[in-house]
């Protein structure tokens, strides 16, 4: 019997960087279907609106058909139960981002039995990359182009010179 398995990625993506793309790419290989969960953020400010960011996302990987993207609010356990995902994928970079994603995990573990986390750590050249600190740079006017792909550079440009 073959069992096809779903994986939900869930995240602000304020802006994407190269970090988050080495993991749902990785987590492509692992999984047939990756869903790029992109969290509607009500709880904080973003620099890019919810359909902003749902257009970068879908524009980066527009290679990969294995890789959907789709807005959610609200519990990202009811966003993946509702897609059918038996996984969700979790980035860590730091003992810190452990902890703190194994508390969730294990919430999430409760309130979806039938969904697991799989934890990924990002390829070395990217560890210390955060949306948070490429938000900051970009905003002074710091040079971004290692941490991003040219298209959210572009994306991150033109909304600075508009504000």
């Amino acid at each position: 019997m073959t069992h096809s398995v779903t994986a939900v990625f869930p995240g602000t993506f304020d802006p994407i960087t190269l970090g988050h793309q080495d993991l749902i790419r990785r987590s492509a290989i692992l999984f047939p279907r990756v869903i790029v969960a992109v969290a509607a953020a009500h709880h904080k400010k973003t620099m890019f609106t919810l359909e902003e960011r749902l257009e970068t996302v879908r524009e980066v990987f527009a290679d990969n058909p294995a890789i959907g993207v789709e807005p959610f609010t609200g519990l990202v356990r009811d966003f993946a139960v509702a897609q059918g995902a038996q996984v969700m994928v979790r980035g860590v970079r730091s003992v810190t981002d452990f902890d703190y994603e194994t508390q969730l995990a294990g919430m999430n573990r409760s309130l979806a039995p039938d969904v697991d986390t799989v934890f990924l750590t990002p390829d070395s050249r990217y560890l210390y990359i955060s949306s948070t600190l490429v938000r900051e740079i970009s905003t002074l006017k710091g040079d971004v182009r290692p941490f991003v792909s040219p298209a959210v550079l572009a994306r991150l440009q033109a909304k600075l010179q508009s504000n």
